[in-house]
């Protein structure tokens, strides 16, 4: 057999690898009383609860970001990151958190954001000139 086969045939299952790995990250949103039930890592998809408190002092601690998440049902909830506080956070249309639920408060591990479209303004202006 020669070399060349073989090594076709490690790149093969080193693609087929990936794909499946990658197809377990691939998951649908939950909701904050979904992500309760399951006890494991989930993506919660929402929007900050802006009436409520936004906490963030880097000089106490620059690894405590808290602040208020309501979810696609309407439930909102209070949401910890261990990390700083994203730029333009207030600005967000939408946000993302994976991580679990512990008690009342949800732990995430990963945060999203879609931020506003610098053309929103421009489209607009469009709109109502038609």
């Amino acid at each position: 057999m020669k070399k060349i086969y073989i090594i076709a045939g490690v790149l093969i299952l080193v693609g087929i690898g990936l794909l499946i790995s990658a197809a377990g990250d691939m998951s649908t949103y939950s909701t904050f009383q979904q992500a309760d039930k399951t006890g494991s890592d989930v993506k919660v998809v929402g929007h900050l609860a802006k009436d409520k408190e936004i906490y963030y002092n880097p000089t106490e601690d620059a690894n405590y970001f808290s602040f208020y998440v309501s979810d696609q049902d309407g439930e909102v909830r209070k949401v910890i990151l261990r990390g700083a506080k994203p730029q333009d956070f207030e600005l967000s249309e939408q946000i993302v958190v994976t991580g679990k639920m512990k008690g009342q408060e949800f732990l995430a591990s990963e945060l999203l954001m879609k931020c506003p479209s610098k053309y929103k303004d421009e489209e607009v202006f469009l709109q109502k000139e038609s």
